[in-house]
């Protein structure tokens, strides 16, 4: 039997200015015309409805512990169109006193709205995709802001009252050196951001860096980097609690901590992916990807894009998947609670795991070693 686990609420906001040559998300560039903001939210409410209906029991009284504005460029929305999303959310859905209501945004002027009007509409946390604040990496990565405008948006962003902010950073950029990774980390750190993502630019399968691959630093190059930035993130008070998530005291995203917890979530937009868990088992759904063929759906059944119930022989795989990327772990007893399958089903993989030194030897927490974060794409694998 699964104990229900938190409900967090995913919203897919698909349209940005211009696409990214690295990114593999599904985004999709306005090229010079405007996107339909207002029909697209009519779809987003239309679509939380038909998913009200169809899980009914499994997600009645929930409550919803935090809200994620993901993209493309969410803040592309007119704030009053974030509001009116939100204020029919609440009237569905029953939102936790403390519920954390993310939007995420680029610091270009032309892709967000009044930092103001976005915190009135109920959004009391920011997610700025800096990326970097070298000038002529940011225009190899095909960004249209500058690093100027990246600490302009920020200080607006802060005036405006938010105290809870997250920068994107990457590291291992085209030709970019330890020296210069940690010139980057500097400068995110001057904002005084309460969290930073940092993370390693990668080349994904169909994106124009994959057709075109820029020269890369080197895998141990890669490696200092990210060593030397986390000791500079650690003196700076930021505490690393998943694989590239590192956050002041109290200030940890929940919404990605519900992810990597197992939790559930509702997905809602063109793509979004949602994780329900009821008497049957933990079931899968997607949307329709295109938001052309989102938007065109007359039905709820017309927006899915798929739905499935994951099989008992993948459930273990899925959950190491997520809790392995916490560097705290999870208590081992959650394994049994957020999958309902026994704990004997991995022992075997738990030892032979424990064995090569990627686990800690510990029957009370699932933990990786420090060895064990460095190949977690191994120690995951052992569990397919």
């Amino acid at each position: 039997m699964i104990d229900l686990p938190p409900l967090s609420l995913y919203v897919h906001m698909p349209w940005c200015v211009k696409k990214c040559p690295y990114c593999d998300f599904n985004s999709h560039g306005l090229r010079d015309a405007a996107a339909p903001y207002a029909d697209y939210v009519d779809a987003l409410i239309a679509d939380l409805d038909g998913d009200l209906a169809d899980f009914g029991p499994a997600v009645a009284d929930r409550p919803i512990v935090s809200v994620f504005f993901g993209g493309g460029t969410p803040s592309l929305f007119p704030p009053e169109q974030i509001a009116r999303l939100l204020r029919a959310a609440r009237q569905r859905l029953r939102f936790a006193a403390d519920a954390e209501i993310t939007l995420e945004t680029n610091p270009g002027t032309v892709e967000h709205g009044r930092f103001e009007d976005y915190l009135a509409a109920g959004v009391n946390r920011l997610s700025f995709g800096v990326q970097s604040f070298d000038d002529a990496l940011l225009r190899r990565l095909g960004r249209i802001h500058s690093s100027g405008e990246a600490e302009d948006a920020f200080g607006l962003a802060r005036q405006a009252g938010y105290d809870n902010i997250n920068l994107d950073l990457m590291y291992a950029l085209p030709e970019q050196t330890v020296d210069g990774a940690l010139r980057d980390l500097e400068r995110a750190l001057a904002l005084q951001p309460t969290h930073l993502s940092h993370y390693q630019l990668t080349l994904e399968p169909n994106t124009a860096f994959a057709a075109h691959p820029p020269p890369l630093p080197d895998d141990d190059t890669a490696w200092d980097m990210q060593e030397v930035c986390q000791a500079r993130l650690a003196e700076a008070g930021f505490a690393q609690y998943e694989v590239s998530a590192y956050a002041q005291t109290g200030r940890r995203c929940q919404h990605n901590l519900n992810y990597w917890s197992f939790g559930d979530y509702l997905g809602i937009g063109a793509g979004a992916h949602g994780k329900i868990s009821d008497a049957r088992g933990v079931r899968r759904r997607w949307k329709q990807r295109l938001p052309k063929t989102y938007l065109a759906a007359e039905t709820q059944h017309a927006r899915i894009g798929g739905d499935r119930l994951i099989p008992e022989s993948e459930r273990a795989f899925e959950y190491m998947l997520n809790a392995l990327r916490l560097i705290d772990g999870t208590p081992m007893q959650a394994f049994n609670a957020r999958t309902g399958l026994p704990l004997s089903r991995i022992r075997d993989t738990l030892d032979e795991a424990i064995q090569r030194g990627w686990l800690t030897d510990d029957l009370s927490q699932l933990r990786t070693t420090a060895q064990g974060q460095r190949f977690l794409n191994d120690v995951v694998a052992l569990f397919m």
